[in-house]
């Protein structure tokens, strides 16, 4: 019996790879890391792709899979896969749920104490030569009102490490039905959420739904002193409405570790702006997080290859 063949294209733990690659009942291709031209090549061949967020698993891909079962996205955003293409072609897909949350959220953290007290600026500042103390004076979170918009898995941790430093939490997801999760409440609409918090934080995922629900209109409503942070998907905030109120100043400053396309742009207007902190997709990006996707992707793979068993289905 031919072993599936099994490609991972967008890297993963290098301990975690190379047990896998020697499973004896799975064809693992050797590298762990493809460039889009490599991963062209194998299509025709490949019967399982584990995948992040650097492959788009599009109309063109399949078109050159005719083998391929199984695609895995190792954290669990599947915006970059065409689930339903996916369906039609009898293409199980999956992803790892969970697995990065907490990675992710103490990402979103870490963007939100960075843009308060301007911890990113300032070093940059003193890499320069320079002790510029009076420049970088930065606000508290304490006492502060964060608004979430979507209050899942990931937006639910956030607030427990956020919790200790007293803010009100207010959060917007119409799939919640409860008014009050523990000292969390529920705001019913957008524009209550972006009047009245001093901090914005995005959880949602990315759907036709959500593309662009943070545009111009929303904006206005923030507090001159607010600030935004997206750690979640790119294309939810609408980065040109963004740059316009950030280069106005009509909002204290922004942090960034999704975009609508990845890379960022070298050109990208975002890049100019000295309110706004940028990071390349570094949600999930923890050794930790790393080892729970490799272990959950590993068993997902075994799973269906080997007892037929689809594991963390996602479905159109």
């Amino acid at each position: 019996m031919t072993k599936p063949f099994i490609v991972i294209s967008d890297g993963f733990n290098e301990i975690l790879f190379n047990q896998l690659k020697d499973h004896p009942e799975l064809n693992i291709h050797p590298k762990p890391k493809l460039t889009q031209e490599e991963l062209k090549v194998l299509l025709p061949e490949i019967n399982g792709l584990v995948i992040r967020s650097a492959t788009t698993v599009d109309d063109q891909l399949l078109e050159q899979s005719p083998n391929l079962k199984y695609v895995i996205r190792a954290g669990e955003g599947t915006d970059n896969i065409n689930k339903k293409l996916c369906q039609q072609r009898d293409i199980k897909v999956s992803n790892t749920p969970g697995a990065n949350s907490n990675s992710a959220a103490e990402h979103a953290v870490a963007l939100m104490m960075t843009v308060l007290r301007k911890t990113a600026w300032a070093h940059s500042s003193m890499n320069s030569g320079n002790w510029e103390k009076s420049k970088f004076i930065g606000n508290e979170l304490t006492n502060k009102t964060v608004g979430f918009v979507g209050f899942g898995r990931i937006g639910q941790i956030v607030a427990k490490r956020i919790s200790g430093f007293d803010p009100k939490i207010v959060f917007y997801d119409p799939f919640i039905q409860e008014e009050k999760i523990g000292e969390c409440e529920k705001v019913n609409n957008l524009e209550d959420i972006f009047k009245q918090s001093d901090i914005i934080t995005v959880h949602t995922p990315l759907l036709p739904e959500t593309k662009n629900i943070i545009n111009i209109s929303l904006l206005q409503l923030m507090k001159p002193s607010a600030i935004l942070i997206n750690a979640a998907r790119g294309g939810i905030v609408n980065e040109e409405d963004l740059h316009t109120i950030l280069s106005n100043k009509n909002i204290r400053g922004a942090g960034l570790d999704v975009f609508s396309t990845e890379p960022l742009e070298k050109d990208s207007p975002l890049r100019s702006l000295d309110n706004v902190v940028l990071t390349p997709h570094l949600g999930a990006s923890t050794e930790e997080a790393q080892i729970r996707v490799g272990q959950m992707v590993i068993n997902q793979l075994e799973e269906l290859f080997l007892k037929n068993n689809l594991l963390n289905e996602v479905r159109i």
